[in-house]
């Protein structure tokens, strides 16, 4: 079977940086619901339409396709006295609203001093061109109940 709408497609991967750099390798395979359910970069589903268990893609990805640009607005200080005195880190992150937005943001602590807390809401390889390396372990039609939800069940996908 090929990859196609409404298939559910287990791939292993492999995300570089632009100089080659292994950032992220998957353990296990993963399972995404093709065709749409933003379950991937929609780059690599592209990239992913038509091809066969055991094959193979490489997709670059500019950083508007991956994580973004860096967005300098989303660096902000906050008052120190807005933290908790004790059990802040450099390189914690937190779950908070974004300025001006209903949207919540994952914010990474960059520094701490007696007096302020930087704090970042960029992904971290937001600003990057990355690259997408995966292969096809498998393809599967969807079943209607995972169509219904807009996500895989079961191996390697959301367990209810």
């Amino acid at each position: 079977m090929q990859v196609s709408k409404n298939s559910v497609v287990t791939l292993s991967f492999e995300l570089s940086d632009s100089t080659g750099k292994l950032l992220e390798k998957s353990d296990q395979p993963i399972s995404y619901l093709h065709g749409g359910y933003d379950g991937i970069f929609p780059t690599v589903e592209e990239a992913l339409e038509g091809v066969a268990e055991g094959g193979t893609v490489a997709v670059t990805m500019d950083p508007e396709n991956a994580f973004g640009e860096y967005e300098d607005e989303l660096m902000r200080v906050e008052p120190r006295d807005a933290f908790p005195m004790d059990g802040i880190e450099v390189g914690m992150q937190f779950q908070a609203g974004a300025e001006g937005s209903d949207e919540d943001l994952v914010f990474t602590v960059k520094e701490i001093t007696a007096e302020s807390v930087v704090i970042d809401g960029n992904h971290p390889l937001a600003g990057q061109t990355l690259l997408f390396k995966g292969t096809v372990e498998g393809v599967r039609p969807a079943t209607s109940e995972e169509l219904a939800h807009g996500h895989v069940h079961g191996e390697h996908g959301h367990h209810h």
